[in-house]
């Protein structure tokens, strides 16, 4: 597992902005400052795919390079997942992409069950497949998307990237999908009766895009 906040680097700085309650005011900001996380993070993974070396003809002659054999899929958790998506995207910008709607349906007593709506993808067979959301709390969102698509699909290798997750919430997913390779900014100890993280950084979905209804 890949932790972020192990080792010093700029992405300290974008990870500590993201908690701050000050500047999630700009949600423009916030936005960006996971778009920049995932940048990071499609890095790192970029260390781990197969590369082939290719010659490319330059104007005075050939260089042989060695660049990506076969590009990632890259998957996302709606809504809270699509800034975090974006910087993926940004780097693995050859990849095709896939969505999927999962949510968590409380009840009057503050339980909750995890929902999920439709799953929209490319053929992933023999693909490798990173599904990033920006929170894993209970992680069971996680499970739940990853295990529909690896029934359906013969995967390759799987990664998964969040942000901010709880020691609870990486227990759960490394417990039910113990073949994915995890890709973690920060990890908290305490998580609400409710489910929520703490320190945390509050809803991202709804800092990122507006408070729901």
């Amino acid at each position: 597992m890949f932790i972020l906040t192990n080792t010093s680097s700029i992405g300290n700085n974008f990870i500590a902005e993201l908690r701050d309650a000050q500047i999630q005011q700009d949600s423009m900001r916030f936005r960006r400052n996971l778009e920049r996380i995932g940048e990071i993070f499609a890095y790192e993974i970029s260390k781990t795919l197969n590369f082939v070396e290719t010659d490319f003809e330059t104007p005075l002659g050939i260089a042989s390079v060695p660049v990506i054999d076969n590009y990632p899929v890259i998957a996302t958790i709606l809504r809270a997942g699509l800034p975090l998506h974006q910087g993926l995207l940004n780097y693995f910008d050859r990849a095709d992409s896939a969505f999927i709607a999962a949510y968590r349906k409380t009840t009057k007593d503050g339980t909750f069950t995890i929902q999920k709506e439709y799953v929209s993808c490319p053929d992933l067979n023999d693909k490798v497949l990173i599904v990033s959301d920006t929170v894993i709390a209970t992680g069971q969102s996680m499970v739940l998307s990853c295990k529909e698509i690896i029934a359906r699909y013969n995967i390759k290798q799987l990664h998964i990237v969040s942000v901010i997750a709880s020691a609870e919430g990486i227990a759960h997913v490394k417990a039910n999908l113990p073949r994915a390779k995890l890709w973690i900014g920060d990890i908290d100890e305490e998580m609400t009766t409710k489910a929520y993280i703490v320190p945390g950084l509050g809803d991202a979905g709804d800092i990122a895009y507006g408070i729901k209804d």
